[in-house]
C-alpha cells in the first residue's frame, strides 16, 4: 500500500486534553504531522466545538514542559521562526477565502511561543481514510459529486491570485452528503506573474508535479490541477501515483482511459490523463478547462455500482 495511505499521528508532542488555549479547550488530538498538530477543542464561549491547528515542525521545534513551543537549537531559530511567518501567512490568506468548499478559519492567536489557527468544526471524514478503506475503487458518483465543487472552491482560491500547492486525498474533507472541504493550506503561495521570483515549495511525491520539484519551476493554477488529477486517479487505484519526477524520466504509468476504461466513463478518465499531463503545457491551464473536460457528454458511460456512496456516514 502506498505510503500517503498510512496515517501519522503523534501523541508525545501533543498537548494534553484539558489543556487551555486562549478561551479554548483541547478535547483531544486529531491528527499529527510534520509542521503543525490538529486538535479537536471546545469553544467556552460560543458552546461549540472548533479544530485548532498549532505550529508544531517536528524537525525544527520541542516542547517543554511548560507546554511552550522553542527550536530545537539556535541553528534552527531561524527556519522556525520562518515557519511561523508562513503559518501566519495561511491563516491571513484563509479568512480572507469564504466559499462553502473551504475549511472557514475563525480566529488566530499566538500563545505558547507559537501560533494557532481556529477553524469551523465539520463532521464528517478524510478522503484519504475513505480510501483506505475501500483501497481504491470509489464510485463515479462519489467522484462526480465530490470533485466539481472542490474545484469551485479551488477556483476562488486561484482567482484571489493564491495556489493551494498541497493538494492531496489528506487534505479534502467528507462532509456528510459528500460535501467536500479543502484543507490545510500550510503551502498556500502567493501566484508570481513572472518565472522569476517563484520559491521552493513543499513537495508531496505522487501529488506535486514535477515543476514543483525545481525552485525555478514555473508553478501556476495548473499545478494545482495535476495535483487534483492525481487525487482522481487515487480514488480510482487506491494507491499514489508514481512521483512526477519519475515520470519525467520515464513515464510508465499506464493512462487511466486504458487502465479503467471498463469501470469508469471515458469522459472522466480522459479529464485524470489530461490533468496528469507531466508538461505542464498540455494540461488544462484553468480550473474551467478541467471542470469543461468533466462536463462533456459520454455515451459510453458505466453504470454505477454503489448506489448510495455516502451511506458510511450514517452512525
Amino acid at each position: 500500500m502506498s505510503s500517503f495511505l498510512k496515517a501519522k499521528h503523534d501523541d508525545k508532542r501533543a498537548l494534553p486534553r484539558g489543556t487551555r488555549l486562549d478561551h479554548y479547550r483541547v478535547r483531544k488530538t486529531l491528527s499529527a504531522g510534520g509542521f503543525g498538530i490538529v486538535y479537536l477543542c471546545d469553544d467556552e464561549q460560543q458552546g461549540e466545538p472548533v479544530v485548532i491547528k498549532e505550529y508544531m515542525p517536528s524537525r525544527l521545534a520541542q516542547r517543554t514542559a511548560e507546554g511552550h513551543v522553542t527550536p530545537l537549537s539556535e541553528a534552527q531559530a531561524e527556519n522556525f521562526a520562518e515557519g511561523r511567518r508562513l503559518f501566519l501567512q495561511e491563516a491571513t490568506a484563509l479568512t480572507r477565502l469564504r466559499h462553502p468548499n473551504i475549511v472557514c478559519v475563525l480566529n488566530f492567536f499566538s500563545a505558547n511561543d507559537t501560533v494557532y489557527m481556529v477553524m469551523e468544526y465539520r463532521p464528517g471524514k478524510n478522503l484519504q481514510g475513505y480510501i483506505r478503506a475501500h483501497n481504491g475503487g470509489l464510485s463515479e458518483t462519489l467522484l462526480r459529486t465530490v470533485f466539481p465543487p472542490l474545484l469551485d472552491g479551488l477556483r476562488l482560491v486561484h482567482d484571489t491570485g493564491l495556489l493551494h500547492l498541497d493538494i492531496k486525498p489528506g487534505n479534502i474533507h467528507l462532509c456528510p452528503g459528500g460535501v467536500p472541504l479543502l484543507l490545510d493550506f500550510g503551502a498556500v503561495f502567493p501566484r508570481a506573474t513572472t518565472r522569476k521570483l517563484q520559491a521552493a515549495q513543499v513537495v508531496t511525491p505522487g501529488f506535486s508535479p514535477a515543476e514543483q520539484y525545481d525552485p525555478s519551476g514555473y508553478v501556476g493554477p495548473w499545478t494545482d490541477i495535476y495535483a487534483i488529477g492525481a487525487t482522481l486517479r487515487a480514488c480510482i487505484e487506491g494507491g499514489s501515483p508514481p512521483p512526477a519526477i519519475d515520470r519525467q524520466e520515464d513515464d510508465r504509468l499506464r493512462p487511466a482511459a486504458s487502465a479503467f476504461k471498463r469501470r469508469y466513463s471515458a469522459n472522466l478518465l480522459a479529464a485524470v490523463d489530461w490533468a496528469m499531463e507531466v508538461d505542464p503545457l498540455l494540461r488544462p491551464q484553468t480550473v474551467d478547462e478541467l471542470l469543461g473536460a468533466l462536463d462533456q457528454a459520454d455515451d459510453d458511460a458505466q453504470p454505477d455500482r454503489m448506489a448510495n456512496p455516502f451511506s458510511w456516514f450514517r452512525g
